[in-house]
């Protein structure tokens, strides 16, 4: 009788992930369909294994002044509390209020693509982002403070020997404020993520990256509390424009 383990369960989780990734990358010839492919394997792993609060989709990220994010590839959104995201000819419109966390998905990660990914995440973190105060019975809580909204990039492979090093870290420490990487996940040789305490990144070596790189999303996500109680009416005033 087969006996259950728990160590083979997230083992089988992470292998199946980058088999899909090293499948995507072998056989499939146009360079777009392979980033749509590629997209759609970390949008179904984190639909699958996130918490139900939050969903994730391709969009565009979109604030009350009407002013809207590049796309892309995926958010991390909230569910629970955000009141309408638009879906339009084919295309997700996310307000800034909802978003937890952006991330850029590529085959490859080098400099070029990390600067691409830091210019992605710092279009949606300069968004403008209302936050209401909150009605309750003995009164009203002030309005929350506005999350962080967490960035980062998701590959297979890396253009670099040996994939974590140097190159790497030059590259990260570009990203500036607005455009930082908090975490990202190579899916064949490790994740990295920045040390909120310290501002430096951490590498995370071997293992079953696919499966630690979610474990961490979860985690930071628990700490980054709910989002904030978006003002509707701000969005309302378009109606008139």
């Amino acid at each position: 009788m087969n006996e259950w383990s728990l160590s083979r369960i997230l083992a089988g989780l992470h292998d199946d992930i980058q088999q899909k990734l090293e499948t995507v990358r072998k056989t499939l010839g146009h360079p777009g369909t392979k980033g749509d492919a590629s997209e759609i394997v970390w949008l179904q792993l984190l639909d699958t294994y996130l918490p139900k609060r939050y969903q994730v989709a391709t969009a565009h990220v979109v604030d009350s002044r009407g002013v809207f994010s590049e796309q892309i590839d995926v958010v991390v959104f909230d569910r629970q509390y955000s009141p309408f995201i638009f879906h339009y000819q084919g295309q997700t419109i996310i307000p800034a209020e909802s978003v937890y966390a952006v991330f850029e998905s590529k085959q490859a990660i080098n400099a070029g693509q990390v600067a691409y990914a830091q210019k992605k995440i710092a279009s949606v973190r300069r968004l403008h982002r209302t936050s209401l105060p909150i009605p309750h019975a003995g009164g009203t809580y002030a309005a929350k403070p506005l999350i962080p909204i967490l960035g980062g990039i998701l590959t297979f492979e890396s253009d670099w020997t040996p994939a974590f090093g140097k190159p790497l870290s030059d590259a990260l420490d570009l990203g500036g404020e607005e455009g930082h990487l908090d975490i990202g996940c190579i899916a064949a040789h490790g994740y990295f993520s920045l040390n909120q305490e310290t501002k430096t990144y951490e590498t995370f070596l071997g293992g079953k990256p696919a499966t630690a790189f979610l474990f961490t999303l979860i985690s930071l996500l628990q700490f980054s509390g709910t989002v904030p109680m978006i003002d509707v009416q701000a969005y309302s005033q378009w109606l008139t424009k």
